[in-house]
């Protein structure tokens, strides 16, 4: 008979000053009860110094029902970001994170959460990242801090930490990714009306003049629509910017503006998005898994995977497929020779055309 996985145990750590919205998000992907769409348990417990209610901007208030101990229990640590980027806080707290980090628990910072991180010391040496307007503020209060301006989130050393509000939805959902697969975070993501996941960096979202029509959005909107439905066929850039209405030089420069990324990029995430639910979902073999995905061949889609996701398709579908364990998938111990790997400035899987960066 088959057993269950035990549902994972995620703690939101708290303390006066954390943002009602940060909280807000953490709450809505680990909090809400979806196991009869599919979803994974999960096991979420807002977590503080002791049990005194919390005040939040707005009038809210968050009720701990675990004192810092159950950090010991937890799979995750989550952070929510601050009202006051500068806010201490308690030295409790500071203690309890390190000592999570010590055990190996994964710990994830929202949006100025990462200022608390780099309060109990556990950034110096390492890569990070906050909201655009806050960067500067990070990297002159904790200069030991490689502060990263261009990325939604990133990881070093089993801590993660995201750039600015919306940001903080699409790291938590990446890391429901990791660990349960991409149908998982699809799921959450359908019910929370959101992207599974969204490509590009906050560089986007800086202030600055970005003269651009608005029935560029209109038109992009529709060829990523058409993109979407033809991944299986050998799509160019060329193909893509006739389809806009564009010149390729143009249609590269405009699609970057909108969305963060280049075209290439835009449809290796897509196809890697696909292929990881075929993975999950079918028992389709391999090179009908990389057809339908757009790969044109298997040998592409493995490439793919040990680049962007540091796995094989096989090592995927083993830790993801038919209800395992929730795990992140193993490393795959037959490795892709960095000379096979597909370079981002060649072409789009499939098809024959140089990408225009």
């Amino acid at each position: 008979m088959p057993t269950t996985a035990p549902a994972q145990r995620i703690a939101l750590v708290a303390f006066p000053g954390v943002r009602a919205f940060d909280v807000s998000v953490i709450t809505e992907v680990w909090g809400a009860d979806r196991t009869d769409r599919g979803a994974p348990a999960f096991d979420l417990r807002r977590v503080a110094v002791d049990s005194t209610p919390i005040p939040m901007r707005g009038g809210l208030a968050l009720h701990p029902d675990r004192t810092l101990a159950w950090l010991a229990r937890a799979d995750l640590v989550v952070v929510p970001g601050l009202d006051d980027d500068l806010t201490p806080a308690p030295t409790p707290v500071l203690d309890a994170l390190r000592r999570a980090h010590a055990r190996g628990t994964t710990l994830a910072a929202l949006c100025g959460g990462a200022f608390t991180l780099a309060q109990a010391g556990l950034l110096d040496g390492r890569r990070a990242i906050t909201h655009w307007n806050l960067i500067d503020l990070l990297r002159t209060r904790h200069p030991r801090i490689t502060v990263v301006p261009d990325a939604l989130f990133i990881e070093d050393d089993n801590i993660w930490t995201a750039a600015g509000t919306a940001a903080g939805i699409d790291l938590c959902l990446h890391l429901v990714r990791r660990t349960h697969g991409a149908e998982a975070a699809a799921t959450i993501a359908r019910s929370m009306v959101t992207a599974p996941f969204r490509t590009g960096t906050q560089a986007q979202f800086i202030e600055h003049p970005t003269p651009r029509a608005d029935r560029d959005a209109d038109t992009l909107a529709a060829v990523r629509e058409h993109a979407l439905r033809h991944l299986h066929e050998p799509l160019t850039v060329a193909e893509l910017a006739a389809h806009a209405g564009m010149s390729p030089r143009s249609f590269a420069r405009h699609f970057t503006a909108e969305t963060g990324t280049t075209p290439l990029r835009w449809l290796l995430d897509q196809r890697l998005a696909a292929a990881q639910k075929l993975l999950e979902r079918t028992d389709l073999p391999m090179p009908e898994i990389a057809r339908r995905a757009g790969f044109g061949s298997e040998v592409t889609m493995r490439q793919h995977f040990a680049s962007r996701l540091a796995t094989s398709p096989r090592a995927y579908r083993a830790a993801f497929n038919a209800g395992s364990a929730a795990t992140g998938p193993a490393p795959e111990s037959e490795t892709v020779r960095e000379s096979e790997t597909v370079r981002e400035s060649e072409t789009v899987p499939g098809g024959n055309n140089p990408i225009a960066r």
